[in-house]
C-alpha cells in the first residue's frame, strides 16, 4: 500500500482523520506524552527541556482531544460525574 505525501497540515490532518484507529490509541499517546514529560525535566540542556516539555505537551492534548481521546472516555470512567456538564 502506496502512501501519497502530505506536503502540509491540512493533508496531514486529513489523513489522520481518515485512517483507522485502534483501540486504546489514546491511552498510548498520553503514556507517551507522560514519559516525554518525565524525561524531559531530568535533561541539563535548557532547549531539551523546553523541547520535550513542548512536544510532551502536544502528546497530552492529543490524548486528551483527539477523535477517540479521553474527554469521549471520560463518562465511562470511575468518578467522572464531576467533571462532566450536567444535562
Amino acid at each position: 500500500m502506496s502512501l501519497p505525501p502530505i506536503h502540509n497540515l491540512q493533508q496531514l490532518k486529513a489523513y489522520d482523520e481518515a485512517r483507522p484507529s485502534f483501540p486504546g490509541e489514546h491511552w498510548l499517546v498520553l503514556g507517551a506524552g507522560l514519559a516525554l514529560l518525565m524525561a524531559s525535566r531530568r535533561s541539563r540542556s535548557f532547549v531539551a527541556r523546553t523541547a520535550g516539555s513542548a512536544l510532551g505537551s502536544a502528546l497530552l492534548y492529543r490524548a486528551a482531544s483527539g477523535r477517540d481521546g479521553l474527554a469521549k472516555a471520560l463518562p465511562y470512567l470511575a468518578g467522572a460525574r464531576r467533571f462532566t456538564a450536567p444535562p
